[in-house]
C-alpha cells in the first residue's frame, strides 16, 4: 500500500478544486495523494455564552452536498476522498501510521484564521509525526503580499483598503486541475455521512425565499457564471440591495465562500473579466469592497486572535450589557414588535439567510437598542446563518456593537429609517410578518403610531395580534 511519496492533503474550508495550492503542491511533489474531510465533532457543539447548537440542519445539509460534490469532482480527476467523522488531528495521525511514517512525504493543508481553526492546526504538527505543509488560500490579496505585518494591520477598513489597493496586487488563480495523481490504494474511503446520522431531519424550503441553496463547487461556479454573464445582475449589485425583498438579488456567494466551494480571487478575476467586456460601475466595485471587507476581518482574527470573541471585543470600552431572556427571545423569534427587525429575523429562521443589510440592522438593534450583550446575537447567528463563517460574523457584530476598532464604523443605526429606505412599500415586511400585511405602504413600518380604529381596520390590536415594540426610540418618529 505504502508508497515513498504519499502527500495527504487535509481538507476543510477548501472544497474546490480550482484556486486550490493544497492540491496543486501535493500533484506536483507526490505520487499518490490522499485527500481527506473530517466531520470534526466540535462543530457539532454548543456555542460558548448561550450554548446553541453550532450547526443548523440547512447548513449541515449545505455542507453534505459540498463534500459529495467534492467527492464526485476528485474521482474525475483520478483520485478520491476520505471520510471520517472525528477530530482531524487525531484522524491524519491514524492515517499516516497506517501508511507508515516514513512513506508520507508531508500532510497539507491551508491555514485558516481563527483561533479555533489555528488550534487544530498546533495540535495536528505537534502529533502527525511527519512535515505538515501550509498554505494560505482564504483572501483575495495574499498573506505573504500585504504591505504590513499583521501585527501592523491598520485598524480602520478605510485606511487598509487605501494601502492593499495602491500597494499590493491580487494573485492569479490556480488553474483547476483536470488529472490528479492517484488514491493510496487499500485505504478505505469511507461513506458521505446522511443528515440523519447527526440527529437532524433533512431541511424543506420555505415557499417564501427566493432562492434555495445547493453545496458544491458545480453549484458555487453555476451561481457566478449566472450572476455576471447569464443575468447581469452583479452590473446592478449596488440597486438591488435596496427596495422590496432585500435578499433575492444580492450575490448569495458568501455560502460557497464559507466553506471554500470557490475562492475570492476567482469571483474577483471573473468581475475583471466582465468590466474589461462588459461594463465597470459602482456595482460591480461594490462587490470587490465585500470582498476587501471579509479579507480584512480575517486579518483582524489574525491580528487579535480571541478577543474577537470576548465581550469587550478589541475596544477598551465599559459597557454595561443586559442578560434579559424575554428580550433575547423576542429578538430571535421576531416578536420584537418592529416590523422591519421581526421580518428579517423570521427570514433567518426559516431560510437560514439574511440579507447584509438586515444582518447590520438586527445587529444593531440588539446591542445598541437593547443593550443586550452581542456575543448572544453572534451566537444566534452561528447557529442559524447557512454562510456561517466565525471571522466576517464576529467582525461584524463586533463593529454594530462598537467594539471594534474603526471609531468611523462605530454608529447607531437607525432601523426603522433604514427598513422604510430598504423597503419603501412594505412587501418585504408583509411577506414575513403576515398578521401586518393589510396596513398599507410603508405605515406598515411603524404600526405603533396608528391609531386603535386604524389598527382595527386592518385586523391588527397591539398586544395581540402583533406585538407592542420592546424598545422605543425618538429617531424612529
Amino acid at each position: 500500500m505504502a508508497s515513498k511519496e504519499t502527500v495527504v492533503c487535509l481538507l476543510r474550508r477548501d472544497l474546490r478544486l480550482h484556486d486550490n495550492e493544497v492540491l496543486h503542491w501535493a500533484n506536483q511533489h507526490a505520487d499518490n495523494i490522499v485527500p481527506v474531510y473530517c466531520f470534526d465533532p466540535r462543530d457539532f457543539g454548543k456555542t460558548d455564552n448561550v450554548g446553541l447548537p453550532k450547526t443548523n440542519p440547512a447548513r449541515l445539509k449545505f455542507l453534505l452536498e459540498s463534500v459529495g460534490d467534492l467527492r464526485k469532482a476528485l474521482r474525475n480527476a483520478g483520485s478520491g476522498l476520505i471520510i471520517r467523522k472525528g477530530k482531524p488531528e487525531d484522524i491524519v495521525q491514524e492515517i499516516v501510521d497506517s501508511i507508515g511514517k516514513g512513506n508520507v512525504k508531508a500532510v497539507a493543508l491551508h491555514e485558516e484564521a481563527t483561533s479555533q481553526d489555528r488550534a487544530v492546526e498546533l495540535a495536528l504538527a505537534k502529533v502527525c509525526g511527519v512535515p505538515v505543509k501550509k498554505f494560505w488560500g482564504s483572501t483575495l490579496y495574499h498573506r505573504d503580499d500585504l504591505p504590513f505585518n499583521i501585527n501592523g494591520l491598520p485598524d480602520m477598513f478605510g485606511d487598509y483598503r487605501k494601502q492593499i489597493s495602491s500597494q499590493s496586487k491580487v494573485r492569479n488563480t490556480i488553474p483547476p486541475i483536470e488529472k490528479l495523481k492517484p488514491l493510496l490504494g487499500g485505504l478505505e474511503q469511507g461513506d458521505l455521512p446522511n443528515i440523519e446520522e447527526f440527529g437532524f431531519k433533512d431541511p424543506q424550503p420555505d415557499p417564501r425565499s427566493g432562492f434555495v441553496f445547493e453545496g458544491g463547487e458545480t453549484a458555487a461556479l453555476a451561481r457566478l457564471r449566472y450572476y455576471l454573464w447569464e443575468s447581469d445582475s452583479v452590473s446592478k449589485y449596488t440597486q438591488e440591495q435596496v427596495g422590496g425583498k432585500l435578499t433575492k438579488n444580492s450575490t448569495k456567494l458568501s455560502a460557497w465562500l464559507a466553506l471554500g466551494c470557490i475562492s475570492t480571487r476567482k469571483i474577483y478575476e471573473d468581475i475583471q473579466k466582465y468590466e474589461n467586456k462588459k461594463t465597470s460601475n459602482q456595482s460591480t466595485q461594490g462587490i470587490v469592497n465585500e470582498l476587501l471587507w471579509r479579507d480584512y476581518f480575517k486579518f483582524l482574527a489574525l491580528k487579535y486572535g480571541e478577543k474577537i470573541f470576548q465581550l469587550s471585543g478589541l475596544s477598551d470600552k465599559e459597557v454595561e450589557w443586559k442578560h434579559d431572556d424575554k428580550l433575547y427571545g423576542a429578538w430571535k423569534e421576531g416578536k420584537t414588535g418592529i416590523p422591519f427587525i421581526d421580518a428579517n429575523m423570521r427570514e433567518l429562521a426559516n431560510t437560514s439567510f439574511m440579507s447584509n443589510e438586515g444582518r447590520q440592522d438586527v445587529a444593531s438593534f440588539l446591542a445598541r437598542d437593547l443593550k443586550l450583550d452581542w456575543r448572544m446575537g453572534a451566537e444566534w447567528f452561528e447557529h442559524l446563518l447557512i454562510d456561517h463563517d466565525y471571522a466576517s460574523n464576529y467582525g461584524n457584530w463586533l463593529y454594530s456593537a462598537g467594539v471594534g476598532k474603526d471609531i468611523r464604523q462605530d454608529i447607531q443605526l437607525n432601523v426603522v429609517k433604514r427598513g422604510c429606505d430598504n423597503d419603501p412599500q412594505g412587501d418585504y415586511v408583509r411577506l414575513w410578518v403576515p398578521e401586518l400585511a393589510a396596513i398599507q405602504n410603508d405605515k406598515i413600518h411603524t404600526p405603533w403610531s396608528l391609531g386603535s380604529a386604524e389598527l382595527g381596520k386592518d385586523g391588527v390590536v397591539l398586544g395581540d395580534t402583533y406585538p407592542t415594540p420592546v424598545a422605543m426610540a425618538p429617531e424612529w418618529e
